[in-house]
């Protein structure tokens, strides 16, 4: 299996919602969750529930000393960034909440961070979570993956950055001498052209299926899902109350997050053989 004798990492979460990410990457075998933190106390009752013994916070922008993990992960508020949001980018009052994800980054270094959001509004953040992730010492890749991928019975397209520590690099980032106040450098959150942004949502698209393809093998009976894609209006009841829809809404879908996992775990295994045959 890929991944045996690698060990497990351990995990926080930064806009956890209810816990769809740090879910699937447990699926996988990738590691543990220590840590989360989350802003709407429904969620955090979700939490609580299924991750009894991790550690919750609150606030993502309040300053505090972040333990330290492996792997951090997280989807930041796409409202400025997606295609039927405000548009006014990652420079936006919520989407803008991407800068506070990267100072925890840059706190707590850790080995890997994959970041999820819209794919209808890729040409809006991707370029600038990319951008700062190698600014703090990572080397990305941007995977597309729908849910309709993995079985589910609607699209929900979302792009997954897996970004791995560049291990020289993160040291000279991390022990260079900052000034005081400094902070960091943010872009402007302006759009790229409109004309990258067909290319960009293809090539991530079809990096996202081939990895789709190699990782999921249906779920737990092995066999391919095969659904009818519904309506928005299917599926859920009418008595659902808005915490559970605004809940579930927000989710990362279990399923492509144990996909990112696997691609994960398969970068470990491929990192650990690299490392046998220098030795």
């Amino acid at each position: 299996m890929s991944g045996s004798g690698i060990t497990p990492l351990t995990i926080g979460s930064l806009f956890s919602g209810i816990g769809g990410l740090e879910l699937g990457l447990e699926r996988a075998g990738v590691g543990s969750v220590a840590w989360q933190c989350e802003i709407d106390p429904f969620c955090r009752a979700i939490l609580a529930k299924h991750w009894p013994t991790a550690t919750r916070f609150s606030d993502v922008t309040r300053p505090r000393s972040w333990p330290h993990v492996d792997l951090i992960c997280g989807g930041f508020p796409c409202q400025d960034v997606s295609g039927i949001g405000s548009g006014r980018g990652i420079g936006g009052t919520r989407s803008s909440l991407w800068w506070h994800f990267a100072r925890v980054v840059e706190q707590v270094a850790p080995a890997w961070v994959v970041v999820e959001n819209v794919a209808s509004g890729a040409r809006r953040w991707l370029h600038h979570v990319r951008h700062q992730l190698h600014l703090l010492g990572y080397r990305t890749r941007a995977l597309g993956i729908a849910a309709s991928n993995v079985g589910a019975p609607h699209f929900r397209r979302r792009i997954f950055v897996v970004a791995h520590a560049d291990s020289v690099k993160l040291r000279q980032q991390s022990s260079r001498p900052r000034r005081k106040g400094e902070t960091l450098a943010r872009s402007n959150g302006q759009a790229r052209p409109a004309s990258d942004a067909g290319g960009v949502a293809r090539d991530v698209e079809q990096e996202g299926r081939k990895h789709v393809a190699g990782a999921w093998n249906g779920g737990r009976d092995g066999r391919a899902p095969v659904s009818p894609v519904r309506r928005v209006d299917d599926g859920v009841s009418r008595r659902l109350d808005a915490a559970r829809k605004r809940a579930l809404g927000n989710a990362v879908v279990p399923q492509c997050a144990e996909v990112v996992g696997k691609v994960i775990l398969s970068m470990m295994d491929r990192d650990r053989e690299e490392k046998e045959k220098r030795s």
